[in-house]
């Protein structure tokens, strides 16, 4: 192949989103003189729309420039040749290609550098400046692209989503990375972190958790967290994105750009290995990494050492990957400082380590709380007469009392005083072993009874076994019930004639809907029959309108009118 080299000014001031400019290659830049044509028609549109000519403002839509056969030629060779540009670094063809189709505004960059420099060359008369105007426009396009020195680092960074400015900054953590590893790096790192999932909002549910009780000063580890966090959720889709790698990981590159530099033999892999053999499952790792970021850049020798303290402080071994799962902060420096702040707290309570070590393992949320709110309830349940030796038995059973407010609290002791007066060993922990057979388990048991504390007094074998045996009868399973107690709590304290029945039989005989409709929306049993159900029944029905029981009942009556009935 013969190749030509010039030698090009390097101190014309192309444009740039940033006044920092990458580190360029030496002047004699060596280059092909043919480059394969390829044809992405389809992507002419796309490009148009992204790189408008210099003289027209971009936002200005009103009066669009239009572009001329010979613009939309080069607009198309900026990306052919951008992608043989990477594939000159090993990057496949395919991949190339869909790099170069994925980052525009490096395509409009490298664009507008080449036809600002073919104005400066113009202008020049004689000399080796010349020599840049008898060359190809690919060819142009392909030298401002070496010339910007990182080696098509920008251009894949902005494919995964990054902005132009986050790519170039980027870009510079990884001047010794070459395309080829980070390409398999990054894959390796989406195939960990973004795996197959049946609900990947959940990620995003336990991260609300985790800072809803933290309230201890935090350390940088914890502060890099909660910036991932906040940039996750000023995203559409808030948090509950943080589950996708569509959002997620380009937020997580900008936060943490170090993870593009560990090596994935070295590092990366082995970290999956350590945390499985500490009982960490591969398809559950997404959650400690998205969680809880910075474990990832950790020493494997460091992140060792503080496990096994953990794991002597607290006398047990093989629930450990169990309860990493449930608060990977507990890796932090300020939690596991805070932790010794909360077993002195106790222990001036008289209250035994191993109570509070039992509460921690059940709910390890209890690690991000400060001591001044955990005493604000421990006072509050002082009042009623628990402390010392009891109080260790209450938090051992029910951690997250500590975590509730008192206001809360004294919600449902007054709506349902006689919890207070029920025997604890012949009424409510029988109770709650018979909610837990049922299906409501102790991590859902403080919503329940939150919701509706009479569940907690009523009689089983009279009241609660006849209802359940009701909704048995009509078609509904046993794991029905408890997705339908769970999630509408008072469900079990209908009546069966004067609640359960009549709606029962309008919903299937009247309404011809199935049973399973009630199981997504177990609220159906707390509106009116008479008025409420029965007349927008009617509406609908008399409107040809088919439409979901919460549509029908949750909107109030000015939402249903606008919504159904034209108003």
């Amino acid at each position: 192949m013969t190749t030509k080299s010039l030698s090009i000014p390097l101190d014309f001031p192309f444009p740039s989103p940033k006044a920092h400019p990458l580190p360029t290659l030496h002047p004699k830049i060596q280059f092909p003189c043919k480059f394969p044509l390829f044809s992405l028609p389809q992507r002419i549109q796309f490009l148009r729309n992204q790189c408008p000519p210099k003289c027209q403002n971009p936002n200005d839509n009103n009066n669009p420039v239009p572009y001329t056969s010979q613009q939309e030629a080069h607009f198309t060779e900026t990306q052919e040749a951008i992608s043989q540009f990477l594939q000159e670094f090993g990057i496949s063809a395919a991949e190339s290609n869909s790099i170069a189709l994925n980052s525009p505004k490096y395509a409009k960059m490298l664009f507008d550098s080449v036809k600002d420099l073919e104005e400066w060359t113009s202008w020049k008369s004689g000399g080796d400046g010349n020599e840049f105007a008898t060359l190809g426009f690919k060819e142009k396009v392909a030298y401002m692209a070496k010339e910007k020195g990182d080696n098509g680092k920008v251009a894949f960074l902005e494919s995964l989503g990054l902005s132009l400015s986050s790519s170039m900054n980027v870009a510079r953590y990884l001047h010794g990375e070459s395309l080829p590893n980070l390409v398999h790096k990054v894959k390796y790192m989406k195939e960990i972190l973004f795996s197959d999932s049946d609900d990947k909002r959940l990620v995003g549910k336990y991260a609300r958790c985790m800072m809803m009780n933290l309230s201890i000063p935090i350390d940088e580890d914890l502060q890099q967290t909660l910036s991932l966090f906040e940039k996750v959720e000023a995203r559409r889709g808030g948090l509950d994105m943080l589950g996708s790698s569509e959002v997620t990981f380009r937020c997580l590159v900008e936060s943490f750009p170090r993870i593009l530099l560990l090596p994935l033999d070295l590092h990366l892999k082995p970290m999956v290995e350590f945390l499985e053999s500490i009982g960490v499952p591969k398809e559950h790792m997404r959650e400690i990494f998205l969680l809880f970021p910075p474990v990832i850049i950790c020493d494997i020798t460091g992140i060792n050492r503080k496990v096994q303290a953990l794991k002597k402080v607290w006398a047990f071994d093989k629930d450990f990957g169990k309860m990493l799962l449930k608060y990977p902060w507990i890796l932090s420096t300020a939690i596991q400082k805070n932790y010794k702040e909360i077993v002195s707290f106790f222990h001036m309570e008289k209250v035994d380590k191993s109570s509070v070590d039992t509460a921690i393992r059940s709910w390890p949320h209890i690690l991000g709380c400060s001591t001044s709110k955990l005493e604000v309830m421990v006072e509050q349940l002082a009042e009623l007469g628990i402390r010392n030796k009891k109080l260790g038995q209450v938090i051992s059973k029910s951690p997250q009392l500590l975590l509730r407010k008192p206001q809360e609290f004294l919600q449902v002791a007054s709506r349902c005083p006689e919890i207070f007066a029920a025997s604890i060993e012949k009424t409510l922990k029988k109770k709650i072993e018979f909610l837990d057979r049922i299906g409501v388990s102790k991590d859902h048991l403080p919503r329940v009874i939150k919701k509706y504390p009479e569940l907690l007094v009523s009689d089983v074998n009279r009241t609660i076994l006849p209802r359940m045996k009701y909704l048995k009868d009509v078609g509904l399973s046993k794991k029905d019930i408890a997705f339908m107690v769970r999630r509408f709590s008072p469900l079990l304290g209908y009546s069966i004639d004067e609640v359960l029945r009549p709606k029962y039989e309008f919903l299937v005989n009247t309404m011809k809907k199935p049973v399973e409709d009630i199981v997504g929306y177990p609220r159906y049993f707390s509106y009116s029959l008479e008025k409420k159900i029965m007349p927008r029944f009617w509406v609908l029905k008399g409107r040809n309108i088919e439409c979901s029981l919460k549509d029908m009942l949750a909107k109030n009556d000015e939402e249903f009118a606008a919504d159904f009935m034209g108003f």
